[in-house]
């Protein structure tokens, strides 16, 4: 409280006891207890009043006990039971949670991890993907600003995502790793790694890449055999020894038959093998007679040439080629789609080309652009010339149905730049993003596609996408994501199909641990998008004939079927229409393979490094024990005493204003007593 308020209230008390004491002593000439009393009520009332207009401020100190938060995160990936590890687990869980000491020191929290996170103690060790690094990615944004350590019960076998050795650079919290397994080494052969092409091209070869690992003392001698149903490919034999343990062979396989073909690598087990499931490794290629080639034609150098190249060519059934505008007329006839960047006044030859071949075309304009001679190239759009520049960011239109587009967190993407000014179209567009200027949407298209004379178009109002690969990196760590919307974009350019009412997109093939999604949209007679249909997809097993039928779910503009969980195998299957006589169907094939049964052992020293780099301990699941002890003792981990200051002003006291009121009741009711009324 200052010098200055707390004058003004001893100047208050004065004001208020003199004007009792003038009306209720010095007027009357009486001093009985009556008016004593009296006086002191009206003094009350009148200084309370006079504390109300000054209102000054207090300052009010709570005090709160906060407890330090354990984090129990429990490995809940298929390779936890198959190396029996998990009854321990669910033990250990149980014990944690019923320890007094540890309950009243710390707040538990439990966390389950596979390939997704999610805060639960349930435990079933049947998911088919293990990543650790999502885990510690998603506890360094809850517990970033309290003492949270986290106990980590794994085997510390990851399939997914990045390695979580170097996890700690992102999040402060010492890491307690619980190691389910031990450090047993059993005679094994595996296949580590099979690296090929998802891809191949009828007639001709491609490469196939096998790391062959050998845990033991003694030398070891295999085959290694490649089939494809019943015949044998291709067959090496390969030695190991203490010395040299890996071989990695490299070879090539044709490509005789279009389709997807599947194959599986095995390695012969040796005699005393534990574990020969690692030896097989499934995997599958799909073989096409046409690549679908784009031009992309620019006369000039940016970086957009080459982000557009390398996400086009992320899917090897697609080449792209940089091209000057003279260049792509001399080899025109080469290109199944064009994409025409930035056009100037050399580019009204190449507009003629495309439309004497009908080619689909993307066009995408920024600051160099001559806006005067694209307007007198075509017809469809036109933008008045303002030689003023504005930045664009991106907002998805969630209502986009041509195709189905993912959302990729397009909000936080770099702003486009482009000539400022509305472009104004002649045809019907569908628009995939709108402009967005200093946060505000507006009802103008960044990215939108038309269709006009049985050709497709696409135009994009702005330079700069090489910022929006480079983002999407930074947020997902790979450049799938953003190679995929590109991709699509392209796939429909690529293509002067007629759009159907029923739209299917799937994969041709899966391996055993990938998440098997289909996608469907689905249209009415307008060939407008349908959120009310009833869509089903019976899916047949070839080998079995065993028939399941399973429902679309609606998710944004576009509905999806989730089938993974399916056993290997080759399926047939139809997507209809409840209702209505659409329907569409294909094959797809399953891969045998389950990454989780590819261990022997826990992975001892990568925790261990863990734990030494977070400055937490490692132990093994039978010395539980001592993780107890260690934890109630650490001195980093103690209840912390914090206080809060809030200033209070005195008008937030109730309290005054019913002293007020009560004074001043009984003061009337004293003087109507006595008479005084």
């Amino acid at each position: 409280m200052s010098t200055q308020t707390l004058l003004f209230i001893i100047l208050a008390g004065i004001i208020a006891l003199s004007l009792a004491l003038f009306q209720y002593i010095y007027k009357s000439k009486k001093r009985t207890k009556v008016y004593m009393l009296l006086a002191f009520l009206r003094f009350v009332t009148i200084f309370s009043v006079l504390l109300l207009l000054i209102n000054p401020k207090f300052d009010k100190t709570t005090y709160t006990n906060e407890k330090p938060n354990l984090v129990i995160a429990v490995d809940n990936s298929e390779s936890v039971s198959y190396l029996r590890q998990d009854s321990k687990a669910k033990r250990l869980i149980a014990e944690l949670k019923t320890n007094k000491e540890l309950n009243e020191r710390f707040n538990l929290e439990f966390y389950r991890f596979g390939k997704e996170v999610q805060a639960s103690e349930s435990l079933s060790f049947d998911e088919k993907q293990s990543n650790p690094s999502l885990l510690f990615d998603r506890l360094s944004q809850v517990y970033n600003r309290t003492a949270s350590p986290i106990v980590l019960i794994t085997d510390g076998n990851q399939t997914y995502g990045n390695d979580y050795e170097y996890s700690t650079n992102r999040q402060k919290q010492p890491v307690f790793p619980v190691i389910l397994g031990d450090t047993t080494q059993y005679l094994d052969l595996k296949i580590q790694q099979l690296n090929v092409n998802r891809y191949a091209y009828l007639k001709n070869q491609f490469p196939v890449e096998i790391i062959a690992v050998y845990s033991g003392t003694s030398n070891a001698s295999s085959q290694l055999k490649i089939t494809s149903g019943n015949a044998t490919v291709y067959n090496q034999n390969i030695s190991f020894s203490k010395s040299n343990p890996s071989q990695v062979v490299n070879l090539t396989l044709p490509a005789n038959r279009a389709g997807v073909n599947s194959y599986k690598a095995e390695l012969i087990p040796i005699e005393n093998e534990k574990n020969v499931v690692n030896n097989i490794k499934n995997f599958a290629v799909e073989v096409i007679d046409q690549k679908t080639k784009v031009a992309i034609v620019s006369d000039i150098i940016h970086p957009d040439l080459g982000a557009l190249k390398k996400s086009i060519e992320s899917n090897e059934q697609r080449q792209a080629t940089i091209l000057k505008p003279n260049e792509f007329l001399n080899q025109s006839n080469d290109y199944q789609m064009v994409i025409i960047y930035q056009p100037n006044n050399n580019f009204r030859l190449v507009y003629d080309e495309i439309e004497k071949l009908k080619l689909n075309k993307f066009v995408i304009v920024g600051k160099q652009t001559s806006w005067s001679a694209l307007n007198s190239f075509q017809s469809f759009y036109s933008q008045n010339i303002t030689n003023q520049t504005e930045e664009f960011q991106p907002a998805l239109n969630p209502n986009y149905s041509t195709f189905i587009i993912d959302n990729l967190n397009f909000s936080d993407f770099p702003p486009l730049v482009s000539e400022f000014g509305e472009v104004k179209f002649s045809v019907p567009t569908e628009t995939i993003l709108f402009k967005t200027i200093n946060g505000t949407q507006i009802n103008e298209s960044l990215l939108a596609t038309f269709e006009a004379n049985d050709r497709r178009e696409a135009i994009l109002l702005g330079e700069g996408i090489w910022r929006w690969r480079a983002q999407s990196y930074l947020e997902d760590k790979s450049f799938t994501n953003f190679d995929d919307f590109i991709g699509k974009l392209v796939q429909y350019l690529s293509s002067n199909q007629k759009k159907t009412r029923l739209n299917v997109t799937y994969e041709s093939f899966y391996n055993g641990n990938d998440d098997v999604k289909i996608n469907a949209q689905y249209f009415n007679k307008n060939y407008e998008f349908d959120a009310t249909a009833n869509l089903s997809i019976t899916l047949k097993n070839k080998e079995s004939q065993e028939t399941k039928t399973f429902p679309f779910i609606l998710k944004n503009t576009s509905y999806e079927v989730d089938l993974s969980g399916l056993s290997a195998g080759d399926y047939s299957f139809t997507v209809s229409v409840s209702n209505e006589n659409i329907s569409s169907s294909a094959e797809l094939k399953i891969l045998d393979y389950n990454v989780e049964q590819q261990f022997l052992n826990a992975n001892v020293e990568k925790l261990q490094n863990l734990a030494t780099s977070s400055n937490g301990t490692s132990y093994f699941i039978d010395d539980t024990n001592a993780l107890l002890d260690n934890l109630l003792k650490d001195e980093r981990f103690v209840t912390i005493q914090k206080s809060s200051k809030n200033v209070v002003p005195l008008i937030d006291w109730k309290f005054l204003l019913a002293i007020i009121a009560l004074s001043l009741s009984a003061e009337w009711f004293i003087r109507k007593y006595n008479g005084l009324i």
